[in-house]
C-alpha cells in the first residue's frame, strides 16, 4: 500500500500559486509554505484524512483525485465532491477548529499536500490581504453546497443522476466535437452514492440515457455528454 513521503526536491509544483490566498504571496513566503507542506503518495481507495482529522490539516491535490465522501454505520459512502489536480480543500475546519463531517480517500493513485493548522495560521491569517481572500473562497465553497442540494432536491431518480452528470461536467468537462466528457471515471455505485439512490436505479436510468444517444459510455468508463444531453437537463431541471 502506498503512503510514503515525497522528498522535496522530486515534486515540482506551481499548485500553490493557484491557491488564491496563497498566490498573493511573496516568492520568500511561497517558498516557506512549501517548506511547510508534506506531500505524501497515497493508492487507489486509501483514506486521506478522516474526519476527526479534518481539523487539523488543509489539502492540496498535486496529483490524482480524490472523493470527499460521509460514511454511514454500514461503512457505505454518500459522496459529496470530487477534487482533482491543482484543487485544495480544508481551510474552513482550520479557520473554526472543527471537523468536516467527511472522509477523504484517494479515488485514483494521487500526490496529496498537507498544511498543519499551526502552519497555515502561522503563514496566512497574520495578513489582511489573505483574509479577504479567503472570505471570497468560503463563498465559493457555499456554491458547492448548494449545488449538492440541488441535486438532492429532485424526487425523480433520473433528474438526479442527469444533475450529477451535469455537476461532474461543471467540474470536469473537457470539450469534445460530439459534446462534452466528463474526465473522471466514476462507478454506477459512486453516481448512485452522489444522487442517493441505488445502483440499480443508476444502472436502469444510465442504460436508458444511453439508449437514447443522450450520453455514450465510452472506452474507458469515462462519460460523453452529447448535445442532446443538455436538451434533457434543462428540461430535468
Amino acid at each position: 500500500m502506498l503512503n510514503s513521503s515525497i522528498p522535496r526536491q522530486k515534486l515540482d509544483s506551481n499548485i500553490l500559486k493557484n491557491v488564491p490566498f496563497f498566490s498573493t504571496l511573496t516568492s520568500e513566503a511561497i517558498y516557506e509554505v512549501e517548506r511547510a507542506i508534506v506531500k505524501k503518495r497515497y493508492a487507489k481507495d486509501q483514506v486521506i484524512l478522516f474526519e476527526e482529522d479534518t481539523a487539523s490539516y488543509m489539502y492540496l491535490v498535486y496529483s490524482g483525485k480524490v472523493r470527499v465522501v460521509q460514511l454511514n454505520d454500514e461503512g457505505r459512502e454518500h459522496i459529496i465532491t470530487f477534487h482533482k489536480k491543482n484543487d485544495f480543500f480544508g481551510e474552513m475546519a482550520l479557520l473554526d477548529g472543527k471537523t468536516s463531517p467527511a472522509t477523504v480517500i484517494a479515488h485514483e493513485e494521487a500526490v496529496i499536500g498537507l498544511l498543519s493548522k499551526y502552519d497555515f495560521e502561522q503563514h496566512l491569517l497574520s495578513q489582511e490581504e489573505i483574509r479577504s481572500k479567503i472570505v471570497e473562497l468560503l463563498c465559493t465553497r457555499l456554491r458547492d453546497s448548494w449545488a449538492m442540494i440541488r441535486i438532492l432536491s429532485f424526487d425523480n431518480a433520473e433528474q438526479r443522476v442527469i444533475a450529477v452528470l451535469d455537476r461532474m461536467h461543471e467540474l470536469y468537462g473537457v470539450e469534445d466535437d460530439r459534446g462534452r466528457i466528463i474526465n473522471v471515471k466514476l462507478t454506477h455505485q459512486q453516481i448512485a452514492n452522489y444522487a442517493s439512490v441505488t445502483r440499480e436505479t443508476v444502472t436502469r436510468v444510465l442504460n436508458r440515457l444511453e439508449k437514447d444517444a443522450v450520453i455514450q459510455v465510452l472506452e474507458g468508463k469515462n462519460i460523453l455528454l452529447t448535445k442532446m444531453f443538455y436538451e434533457r437537463a434543462k428540461t430535468a431541471g
